[in-house]
């Protein structure tokens, strides 16, 4: 058994046997975030999508902290790790197996640049991810557009799915849909939408689009949570 919560636009706190685990922290200055970065004393992991503000977030700083292991592509990973942080720095199509289960990096179709004290630095590419714990399998899919990789997803047998819903910067609604139908998920939550004014979005309409007998669409308000 375990727990996934949102925390709104892309951040997760997910929690099963071995493992306490946040993706994309963005917390301070997330109009959406319930949590706070003083919240999580202990964790296993953080799983960083890329590099932009609002997915990096509070990393450094949580991960300093709880002594979490920060995974993400290797470039950014580098840079993390200069910060005194551990680090598991994988590339995309990468899988390896740790005390908790398994992690495998995924293509994810965006930018990874890292920005500090106004300069712009690169970071690699971005990536999502397929964690294994707990006897399941949870998509995060990053910040991306759809990509025909995902069929490929299939095969995996995800039992959860993460996936961007806002638009402009990622999949919008339309396209999350047919990625749902690429990688057949046992669960769909939309996440990355209402953040700002540019990624606003109905997830109601996702779950119409999906419609899918096979997959059931999950919508979290943050805060809320998902048993698995």
């Amino acid at each position: 058994m375990g727990i996934l919560r949102y925390l709104g636009h892309s951040a997760f706190y997910m929690e099963t046997e071995g493992l306490k685990a946040l993706f994309d922290p963005f917390l301070t200055g997330n109009p959406m975030a319930l949590a706070d970065p003083k919240d999580f004393v202990e964790l296993t992991a953080i799983f960083l999508t890329h590099g932009h503000g609002d997915h990096i977030g509070d990393t450094i700083e949580i991960a300093k902290k709880t002594n979490a292991t920060v995974f993400t592509c290797n470039e950014l990973g580098c840079y993390i790790e200069s910060k005194g942080i551990n680090v598991e720095a994988m590339h995309i199509g990468g899988r390896a197996k740790f005390s908790f289960g398994r992690v495998k990096l995924t293509p994810a179709w965006h930018g990874c640049p890292i920005i500090e004290d106004g300069e712009t630095k690169y970071g690699g590419v971005a990536c999502g991810f397929v964690v294994e714990a707990g006897g399941k399998k949870i998509y995060h899919a990053g910040d991306t557009g759809l990509t025909m990789e995902m069929q490929l997803l299939k095969e995996e047998r995800i039992d959860i799915a993460m996936l961007p819903i806002g638009g402009y910067y990622t999949m919008d609604i339309q396209d999350a849909a047919r990625a749902v139908k690429f990688i057949e998920p046992c669960v769909a939550i939309p996440m990355h939408y209402d953040t700002f004014p540019r990624i606003e979005a109905n997830p109601e309409e996702f779950k119409e689009l999906v419609g899918n007998e096979l997959t059931e669409v999950k919508i979290l308000k943050p805060g809320e949570e998902l048993n698995f």
